[in-house]
Formats: C-alpha cells, sequence, structure tokens
C-alpha cells in the first residue's frame, strides 16, 4: 500500500492586507515559518512582507490540495476576501493557533 500525504492550501497577507498570497505545503507549520523568517529573501512574500496566514484549509490528500489550489488562484481578489471574511472576519493571525496545537 502506498501512503500518501495530504496538504494545506492556504492564504498569507501582510499588515495592510492589500497583498495576498496563496500557496500549498505539506508542512503548514514550517512553511509558514519560512514566510515569517524570510527564508527565502528574494520570495514574492518576502518581498511583500506577507507573513500573516488568515485561511488554511486541509486536504487528506495532496492531489485534492493541488487541485483546492488551482482552483483558489483561478478565483478573484473579491473571492479570496469573501473566503477569508467567511471563516476569519478579523483577519487573524491564524499561525500561534497552529503552533499550539
Amino acid at each position: 500500500m502506498v501512503m500518501q500525504r495530504g496538504g494545506c492550501v492556504y492564504i498569507v497577507t501582510n499588515q495592510t492586507h492589500s497583498v495576498l498570497y496563496t500557496g500549498i505545503t505539506s508542512d503548514i507549520i514550517g512553511r509558514i515559518s519560512d514566510h515569517k523568517n524570510k527564508t527565502y529573501p528574494q520570495s514574492f512574500t518576502a518581498k511583500y512582507k506577507c507573513n500573516k496566514l488568515v485561511y488554511y484549509l486541509f486536504y487528506p490528500r495532496i492531489e485534492e490540495a493541488i487541485a483546492g489550489e488551482k482552483a483558489l488562484k483561478g478565483s478573484s481578489r473579491q473571492a479570496k476576501i469573501n473566503l477569508v471574511n467567511g471563516l476569519n472576519p478579523a483577519w487573524a493571525d491564524l499561525y500561534d493557533d497552529l503552533i499550539k496545537e
């Protein structure tokens, strides 16, 4: 039997919520830590200071996560804002809750 790992689709933003970045990862805590610490200083998220996790959704299979990311990236900015507002209306940084679990 082949074991498959799930994945998370996530949205990070900057302090003023003027930039939204959509990503996918199999290690949400590690990946958001990378964004916060600017592990990749030349990356889009480092350049635009996107380090606030405002949305994430876990999928049990990575293929589902990839499809979810493609759908989210293909949606409008307003659709992403509506998604965040629906699940995290305060636009709180969800990272701290993740590391407490």
